[in-house]
């Protein structure tokens, strides 16, 4: 029988089970089956520890049969069969109704799948699927290693190791896969070839033939994105741009002369490296990153302005209407005369700030969209606002993307198309990345970074406040927070939701186009758990007790945009000394004189999310304080997050302490693409050396004359993946 990799399961494996795998895992083509690699191995005498399973786990468990018993059952009629089942370190029950199975008998190794339940605190399968090993079974049951692959209800890990084989015997081995990677690359790298590296991640004999096949096939899924990403970083590379070149004398050195205070060097470094690829007539391709409170803005502002003086606009997309306010109250307050030209106290050297957002009244948005059609609004900032119909640039000259991980590649190239030539392109994100991520998910943008915070600030001390430990901590949490507000600053008091009738999820203040969902890092209350503490509940219990007398009010993303606008101001002016909110202010919020926030059941929040949370706070010149309050015991997991998150206040570190507590699958996968992850082995913690390696030939490879002419089979991958929906998610983290 003629096989190729893109022959339809139904031939090899007849249409039911063909049928099976479509259905219930995706698995269409002998290529799909070939790729579905085993999650782990089993092997007698060193298996999985059965007290290490998880209630609700869906799993498949190597086991001895230890002991079988049959009973009429009491209350309605029919017999119950108990199997106790071992595996040297810990005993499980399968529980079967109106069954007898006289082959499970005492002594059997057999396979066990389904999912994880508990009665009487035993843990147990209910009519689990099975498969029992013995001398009469096939050699496959014989071998070193027994693959565990990804399974579902409806095909077990044992059908896909049998279709495996039977594919392997209907081709006759693995000798149809052509191998797309280029010999030369394979000896660089000492790597096996596809077909071998294919035969021992499915039929291994070693441990040793599982690590060899597992660094070859990782390179398989590293070497196709990243060629995928430099051809988007080439192809972006030639387009036609304008150059927009400094101009002594204008805006720009304005800008630098208004400054209250002096760039740090990073941001004076950062800045040159902006400057000349705004000069240069390819359209520059950025991503800015930095810690909290690192000066993003006024790097991005100095941009802004350079585009400004070389005649261009500039236009700011932020994700919501509170931080696109504070960008652009910001903004203008920088510039100040400057971001009014045209009015009767504006300086006429200077432009129009603009803010555009969807809560604009019918007239104050025509006169926006005005100046920005006629080029009068040098710098528009807004939401998404600025991606609808009838926002027209005259000159659009450079797009800045801020909190770019709250957007999809989508916005930004909805607001790259409305310029007349492909405008200059800023990404920013005060979450930082680690490198893999960078290279991986970013990998189409060249990479910027802010590690240097401003002079002068107080910096903060991070303590967790574990009531269940230590329940006296909460009162103190509230005095001390009375003692700042005593000495004249100001508190946030941060909560998960919103209240009244939300008592599901967490809050953020989303998008304007977003279906109400929270953030990937937030996390709600589930199972038996209480609902995460409200913004609402929370400010009516400190007005009435620990907070007493003091002036609280709150901030929500169901508040009108007038009444954010209001209460930040109010709050900014220090007329409200505690602000108890949602993560609305996570981002963007700039009150010099806050020092201390609370974040009440911190541990519903992600790593990166508590480090934005309290980069609000010793925005000045004074000391911050940020008190992590939680029920976790401080010996769980999640106190130990905590307690590293109050460690440090190195964004970087903390965010590979994300990534190591997160699915990798959020970062790379199905949860971006909403279908079957391209990726299954390479993984950002543990292969930041090989994706490295795979960017510089994937990048080596496309800078020759011919590209990927003379390598099909690579070509042939790319064009797959940058030709699936599957493919987005590599900028969508």
């Amino acid at each position: 029988m003629a096989v190729t990799l893109d022959t339809d399961l139904s031939r090899v494996l007849g249409a039911k089970t063909a049928r099976a795998m479509a259905d219930s895992l995706d698995l269409r083509t002998v290529r799909d089956l070939l790729r579905h690699y085993p999650r782990r191995y089993a092997r007698r005498g060193e298996m999985t520890r059965l007290d290490d399973l998880q209630v609700g786990d869906r799993v498949t468990v190597l086991a001895q049969v230890r002991r079988v018993t049959t009973r009429k059952m009491r209350n309605r009629p029919g017999s119950l069969t108990e199997v106790t089942v071992g595996d040297g370190a810990g005993e499980m029950q399968l529980v079967f109704f109106n069954r007898k199975h006289g082959q499970l008998r005492e002594g059997a190794w057999g396979l066990f799948a389904g999912t994880v339940g508990e009665y009487r605190r035993t843990k147990q399968f209910a009519h689990p699927d099975f498969h029992l090993i013995s001398g009469d079974d096939d050699e496959d049951w014989a071998r070193a290693l027994i693959p565990i692959y990804p399974a579902s209800k409806d095909v077990s890990s044992w059908v896909i190791q049998k279709s495996v084989k039977l594919l392997l015997d209907a081709a006759g081995g693995f000798g149809f896969v052509d191998d797309p990677l280029p010999e030369d690359l394979r000896a660089r790298h000492g790597l096996l070839s596809l077909p071998a590296a294919l035969l021992d991640v499915h039929r291994p004999t070693s441990q040793a033939d599982v690590e060899r096949a597992g660094d070859r096939l990782k390179w398989d899924e590293a070497i196709t994105l990243q060629l995928v990403l430099a051809a988007r970083r080439r192809a972006a590379s030639l387009e036609p741009g304008t150059a927009r070149p400094r101009r002594p004398g204008g805006l720009l050195d304005a800008v630098d002369a208004a400054l209250p205070f002096s760039l740090t060097e990073g941001q004076r470094e950062v800045g040159e490296e902006l400057a000349a690829e705004l000069d240069s007539d390819r359209p520059m391709h950025r991503l800015l990153q930095g810690e909290v409170g690192s000066g993003k803005t006024v790097v991005a502002l100095r941009a802004m302005a350079q585009v400004v003086d070389a005649g261009g606009q500039a236009a700011l997309l932020a994700p919501t209407e509170v931080l696109a306010a504070q960008h652009a109250r910001s903004i203008a307050g920088m510039l100040g005369p400057l971001a009014r030209a045209g009015e009767l106290d504006g300086d006429p050297a200077g432009t129009k700030v603009v803010l555009l957002t969807g809560s604009l009244k019918a007239a104050a948005r025509r006169t926006a969209r005005a100046a920005v059609a006629d080029g009068s609004a040098g710098i528009v900032v807004g939401t998404h606002a600025l991606l609808q119909e009838g926002v027209d640039f005259a000159d659009l000259g450079l797009v800045v993307v801020d909190e770019q991980h709250r957007f999809g590649v989508e916005q930004r190239d909805a607001l790259r198309a409305k310029g007349n030539r492909p405008p200059h392109v800023l990404v920013m994100t005060a979450t930082p990345i680690p490198r893999t991520v960078a290279m991986t998910v970013y990998g189409d943008l060249e990479t910027s970074v802010l590690r240097q915070l401003p002079g002068g600030r107080g910096g903060v001390a991070s303590s967790v406040v574990p009531v269940s430990d230590k329940p006296a901590w909460l009162g103190r949490a509230w005095e001390r927070l009375r003692e700042e507000v005593a000495a004249g600053r100001q508190a946030y008091v941060v909560c998960p939701r919103i209240g009244d009738d939300d008592t599901g999820s967490t809050e953020t203040d989303a998008p304007e186009d977003a279906d109400g969902a929270p953030d990937e890092d937030d996390a709600g209350g589930n199972g038996d758990r209480r609902p995460p503490l409200a913004v609402l509940d929370v400010a009516e219990g400190l007005h009435e007790g620990p907070l007493a007398g003091l002036r609280i009010d709150v901030l929500h993303g169901r508040l009108t945009p007038e009444d954010k606008e209001s209460r930040m101001r109010a709050f900014a002016a220090g007329e409200t000394q505690v602000l108890v909110a949602t993560t609305v202010v996570e981002v963007g919020v700039d009150v010099p004189n806050a020092t201390v926030m609370v974040v009440m059941d911190a541990d519903r929040f992600g790593v990166s999310q508590l480090h934005q949370l309290r980069g609000r706070v010793a925005r000045g010149r004074h000391r911050g304080l940020c008190l992590l309050v939680t029920e976790a015991r401080e010996t769980t997991a999640t106190g130990q997050r905590l307690a590293a998150v109050a460690g440090t206040s190195d964004g970087f570190e903390l965010a590979r302490l994300d990534l190591e507590t997160r699915r990798e699958g959020d970062v790379l996968g199905a949860v971006q693409s909403g279908r079957r992850s391209t990726v299954k082995l390479l993984s950002l913690l543990e292969d930041e050396e090989l994706i490295a390696a795979a960017r510089a030939e994937a990048t080596a490879l496309l800078a020759t004359d011919r590209g990927l002419a003379d390598h099909p089979g690579l070509a042939a991958e790319v064009a797959a993946l940058a030709t699936d929906e599957r493919a987005t998610y590599l900028e969508k983290a």
